[in-house]
């Protein structure tokens, strides 16, 4: 499909098409190609040297204007989140692709030696392990056995990872039920596959629900697996700590302390109201930061949301980013050159010498939901139920565009006061 002539809605929707029975439960997107605005297959293809290096600030601008076209979606989504270096050629990333996907088929034959289910085509939605580890001999299909290892931690591991699988695979039979795509069982268990590996290497995080919602989309945007696998870990690597809970704290806690203290510097009236409806933990917006607004937008809308929260938040050593510590020295004394190719949300972080990680573009956008729902929540909202569902009206109603824009605002205006305090 030419970019330059008009694209129709249904045009846009073969891309991600939709079983005829939930056409109308699933909300319209919002999502429009734009052209002049738009990233198209022939402006990626001409961000391109000739060697292969990207010209990302071009990149970035684009996005931010008009989101991505779903022909390109998927490789363009690999270097927003980090998979290569916009300075790496077409001959690099041909080698790190290439070593990529052979270290995934490594994974991949660790976890069949213990689950052979594993990259079989189907996948476990029954238990095949008991609560102390014993194998369920009546479970059908194969399943494998405990590894014989003397080693406690070891058979631990095996066993948590084991007993986690069914419930993955029960979320994965709930993963974007009214997409075509998932109606095949090979599709749903690519993304089994994915879920499944990454529960084994990051054991500390394992699998929680609603990385299912996260890792959906790299699936349908990226044919081969293992690229989908990749892409899903770097986009971990920003969400991580969403699903990280100890006996004390649950894992989004830390953002959604964050939101409470935007809205307390920036609309110290609305957070007044809030903490006299005792809900100043913000547990209201924790399904919003969890899963990036999935819930909030249809599959296309969230998509495009995404995109045009990558590319803002985008960072040209992103790839190093939340791997070292050595991220906020990076940002030191930075060109306006160089601070081109930041996106628009990270270049006011770099301005300012705001190094928060936890305050992603996501909770400035919880923010700006908040700040739109301000004149209902302080006259309707009498409790924490109805603050919950003056929220979950914005489902289906929002402008990603137009949040983000938004959201960039509230970030201004929250710097600039964090800013004057410090100095007063």
């Amino acid at each position: 499909m030419m970019f330059m002539r008009r694209s129709t809605q249904s045009e846009l929707d073969a891309f991600y098409p939709v079983r005829p029975e939930c056409h109308d439960s699933v909300p319209k997107s919002r999502f429009k190609l734009k052209t002049g605005k738009t990233l198209s297959a022939r402006r990626w293809r001409a961000s391109f040297s000739e060697e292969g290096q990207l010209d990302i600030a071009k990149v970035l601008r684009r996005i931010q204007r008009g989101g991505v076209h779903p022909s390109i979606r998927g490789a363009v989504w690999e270097f927003l989140l980090g998979c290569y270096s916009p300075n790496s050629t077409f001959d690099d990333r041909s080698l790190i692709r290439q070593r990529r996907r052979e270290q995934y088929d490594e994974l991949k034959a660790e976890c069949q030696k213990m689950v052979p289910v594993i990259g079989s085509g189907k996948f476990l939605t029954t238990p095949i392990v008991t609560d102390d580890g014993q194998p369920i001999d009546d479970v059908p299909g194969p399943h494998g056995s405990q590894q014989g290892s003397s080693d406690p931690a070891f058979e631990k591991k095996v066993i948590q990872w084991k007993q986690v699988l069914p419930q993955i695979g029960l979320d994965v039979v709930r993963t974007d039920q009214p997409l075509m795509f998932y109606q095949t069982e090979t599709n749903q268990a690519k993304l089994w596959n994915i879920l499944s590996i990454y529960a084994w290497v990051d054991s500390d995080i394992s699998y929680v629900q609603g990385m299912n919602d996260i890792c959906s989309p790299m699936v349908i945007l990226l044919e081969n697996e293992a690229d989908a696998y990749w892409c899903f870990e770097r986009a971990m690597r920003r969400l991580r700590d969403n699903f990280k809970t100890t006996s004390t704290s649950i894992g989004v806690q830390a953002r959604l302390s964050t939101l409470s203290t935007i809205i307390k510097v920036v609309d110290p009236k609305l957070h007044q109201h809030l903490e006299e409806l005792d809900g100043g933990e913000y547990l209201f917006a924790f399904r919003m930061l969890m899963v990036l607004f999935r819930r909030e937008f249809s599959f296309m809308d969230s998509l495009y949301l995404w995109e045009l929260m990558f590319a803002m938040e985008y960072n040209p050593n992103t790839f190093l980013l939340y791997e070292t510590s050595a991220a906020a020295e990076t940002t030191a004394n930075i060109s306006e050159k160089l601070l081109r190719q930041y996106g628009k949300f990270e270049r006011n972080n770099v301005r300012t010498g705001f190094k928060d990680y936890q305050s992603g573009l996501a909770v400035f956008l919880a923010a700006s939901i908040l700040e739109n729902k301000h004149k209902q929540i302080l006259k309707e909202a009498k409790g924490l139920d109805d603050v919950a569902e003056i929220m979950g009206d914005v489902t289906g109603n929002i402008d990603a565009k137009k949040a983000c824009k938004e959201a960039l605002i509230i970030q201004k205006k929250f710097l600039k006061r964090q800013a004057q305090q410090q100095s007063s």
